[in-house]
């Protein structure tokens, strides 16, 4: 009958309306929980000294989404423009990317020379993407030629291969021949990088400063953020910024595993210091010395921090990992008669970052050394923070480092 009919839809109706109230509560509750999960994500109690900590946040949780899904995305590889000429080649048989302003192409004229060496751990990045922005950006501000090394990474490449590329590619480049084809100046080549870049950027240094073999030397180093040893994990800065974002602790614990040959199961050993004993060979205690933050240091940095000592250490951590007393992997190992003959040097440290006393450490080393050192030390900064000099992600330090390590560049090269 039409009655029942009349029911039967209003109770389909009912049925609908009700189903549809409750789809949109599960996903109103849905949407809740993620927002709580992203909330908790992405939220890291950060200092009130660091620039932009909501925007570093943010920042912090798509890298270490990306880190997690192991998928990263690059920006389209490098093009030229009118005012820089992008070319790739290679060195020595290593693969490079050469930024060349052309600014001399109407004026014929030397230009400085920068060889640069990317971050990311000896296991992540490539000097094309990463590095791209501000390798284009020091041509143009420098009115240079600046060469990103494409070494390659782990696990391809373990230790000394990339220390190895990274001199053979060097050593190529400071020849006449080299430097007449891209008219740079001889008396102006600088070696550079960031985080693990600088660190082969300071063994390249040591290096090529003691090889007589080569006579064109690099004028200056410049070293931003650098890593310069894997002996002590629990510095006042490895101590201070554990958890800070970008480069958290473990995660640099890890990268030199990956860089030395490890078993990613140390981590824990490496944070606890293990690899030191209460009563080490004459090896390891003159190494030791080397990174006795303690003494190298300036007081203002070392705040309330102790020492950390092992209760019992692991003395075959070290037959294990040999490399962490190799100074080619940890140029802040080097005997002060090496020191003595490297450039003088500019070292970008951040009091945000693991890395800050590797940096300081090496600069006092490098002073008592005899050699000039500028310490530029960013108070706001966190580790890679130049990176973010540029693109839509800029952070406000990121540009004052930039404008600072290029203006020293100019000043000094």
């Amino acid at each position: 009958s039409i009655y029942q009919l009349h029911k039967i839809t209003n109770d389909v109706s009912c049925v609908l309306l009700t189903g549809t109230i409750i789809m949109m509560r599960s996903i109103l509750i849905v949407a809740i929980l993620l927002s709580i999960a992203a909330a908790y994500y992405i939220y890291l109690p950060l200092p009130s000294t660091i620039s932009e900590p909501w925007k570093l946040m943010f920042m912090d949780s798509i890298l270490r989404g990306v880190m997690h899904l192991v998928s990263f995305a690059f920006v389209s590889g490098p093009q030229s423009s009118p005012a820089i000429r992008v070319t790739e080649t290679s060195f020595g048989g290593v693969q490079a990317q050469v930024f060349e302003s052309t600014a001399a192409d109407q004026e014929p004229h030397l230009k400085r020379g920068v060889v640069y060496f990317h971050g990311g751990g000896w296991t992540l990045g490539s000097g094309s993407k990463k590095t791209i922005f501000y390798c284009w950006s020091m041509a143009e501000e420098l009115d240079a030629v600046v060469i990103s090394i494409e070494y390659r990474l782990a696990p391809e490449a373990r230790f000394p291969d990339q220390y190895n590329e990274a001199v053979q590619a060097s050593k190529h480049i400071l020849t006449a021949e080299v430097l007449s084809q891209y008219s740079i100046d001889p008396k102006r080549v600088a070696v550079s990088g960031d985080s693990a870049g600088a660190n082969l950027a300071a063994a390249v240094a040591q290096q090529m400063a003691l090889d007589n073999s080569a006579p064109i030397k690099f004028k200056v180093q410049a070293l931003l953020y650098p890593a310069l040893q894997a002996l002590d994990f629990n510095t006042p800065s490895y101590q201070q910024n554990s958890h800070i974002p970008i480069l958290h602790r473990p995660l640099m614990a890890r990268f030199w595993l990956e860089y030395l040959s490890g078993d990613p199961r140390l981590v824990m050993s490496l944070l606890a210091n293990n690899h030191s004993t209460p009563t080490p060979s004459q090896e390891i205690a003159a190494a030791k010395a080397k990174t006795d933050w303690t003494k190298l240091l300036p007081v203002a940095f070392q705040k309330s921090y102790k020492p950390v000592f092992p209760l019992h250490g692991d003395p075959k951590l070290l037959e294990k990992l040999p490399g962490l007393l190799d100074v080619r992997a940890a140029p802040l190992l080097a005997e002060t008669k090496v020191l003595k003959a490297v450039p003088p040097a500019y070292i970008m440290t951040c009091e945000h970052d693991v890395l800050r006393d590797d940096g300081l450490m090496y600069a006092t080393r490098l002073e008592e050394a005899g050699v000039d050192v500028t310490v530029d030390h960013f108070e706001d900064g966190f580790h890679g923070c130049l990176s973010f000099a540029f693109g839509p992600f800029r952070f406000s330090v990121g540009f004052r480092s930039f404008r600072s390590y290029t203006r020293w560049l100019k000043e000094n090269l």
